[in-house]
């Protein structure tokens, strides 16, 4: 595949940058309703993540598996942007899914009150962001 059909990826965490990658073929990551799937021609998109595994192929690259916590996916043109609270590397798909339930799903209340707020104030500037770019 051409450098110029290939995706940019940067996976940033809040205290740091937590990989870039420069030549991605596809990107699957969960959504609250469901995987997701990205091309490098697909439309532009925006999407809340989910806590769950993150997949993405460099070109010709075996898969790479990320487990992540929630946050938010950015594609604009080639250039790809993932803001999770944190994501752990892994070769071990069992292993990632464990590291999911036991570091992302296990809240106390008070983080899952705070973490439905955010989730309410993410979707109404994911709308207000699609309605601006409509106008």
């Amino acid at each position: 595949m051409q450098q110029a059909n290939l995706m940019h990826l940067k996976i940033l965490l809040p205290f740091r940058i937590f990989s870039e990658k420069t030549q991605i073929t596809r990107i699957v990551a969960d959504t609250r309703d469901g995987s997701y799937g990205l091309l490098p021609h697909r439309l532009d998109c925006v999407a809340a993540i989910v806590p769950g595994i993150f997949m993405y192929e460099e070109n010709g690259q075996d898969e790479t598996y990320l487990a992540v916590d929630q946050g938010i996916l950015v594609k604009a043109g080639l250039k790809v942007l993932l803001s999770v609270r944190n994501a752990i590397a892994g070769k071990d798909l069992s292993q990632l899914h464990q590291a999911v339930e036991r570091d992302f799903l296990n809240l106390n209340d008070e983080e899952k009150n705070v973490r439905i707020l955010m989730g309410k104030m993410e979707s109404g500037f994911i709308s207000r962001l699609a309605r601006f770019h409509n106008e």
